[in-house]
């Protein structure tokens, strides 16, 4: 049982002790690099710097990267002849089924609680390939849809690791199985899009 008094008396003179080394130890490490942050944004006539944390901007990065890669549908030109093969040619990459994964490995938090994913592999399998008659659609005009579906199963080892407060590892072999649609338009007449 810990005595909470003890704690918070050795605990507050700590903090005091630092604030008096802190102060009179010539360190201007707080209002020096505060100050120097004011006069370089006087200087430059901007705001301060403000810093941003990594986990903010790698957020912001697989956003981009996302919405470019995968949230977009493309708009194909139509096929040349009346019996040309019309089928799915575009899997999805391992990218874009890892992105689709449930976030449940986000890392957790250093040393208390890490999850992380070892040996991948994955199947990946189309179960619907399928062309929808012409009809109009906004902004676009006559198209077909088509509609290609995938299944991916991913296989790994879900690693588990703790070295506080009490040290454990744990491997699982783990399968989880994510459907990704590639649907795409293709014209039925007009001119070409490039």
């Amino acid at each position: 049982m810990i005595n909470w008094r003890y704690f918070l008396r050795r605990f507050s003179m700590c903090v005091i002790l630092a604030g008096m080394v802190m102060s009179n130890s010539g360190c201007t490490m707080t209002g020096g690099m505060l100050g120097v942050a004011f006069n370089l944004a006087r200087f430059w006539e901007t705001t301060p710097l403000i810093p941003v944390s990594a986990y903010w901007t790698q957020k912001i990065e697989d956003r981009y990267w996302e919405e470019e890669r995968y949230d977009k549908v493309p708009i194909l030109d139509p096929v040349e002849g009346e019996n040309a093969p019309i089928f799915c040619l575009d899997p999805p990459s391992p990218d874009e089924v890892m992105r689709a994964l449930p976030d449940d490995v986000s890392g957790g938090m250093w040393f208390v609680s890490e999850t992380s994913r070892n040996n991948v592999r994955m199947t990946i399998e189309a179960i619907v390939d399928r062309v929808d008659d012409c009809r109009y659609y906004p902004m676009v005009g006559p198209a077909k849809l088509h509609h290609c579906h995938y299944k991916c199963t991913i296989f790994f080892d879900k690693t588990i690791r703790s070295t506080w407060p009490i040290p454990f590892s744990h491997d699982d072999a783990t399968q989880e199985v994510v459907y990704i649609d590639h649907d795409h338009l293709i014209r039925c007449a007009g001119p070409l899009t490039n």
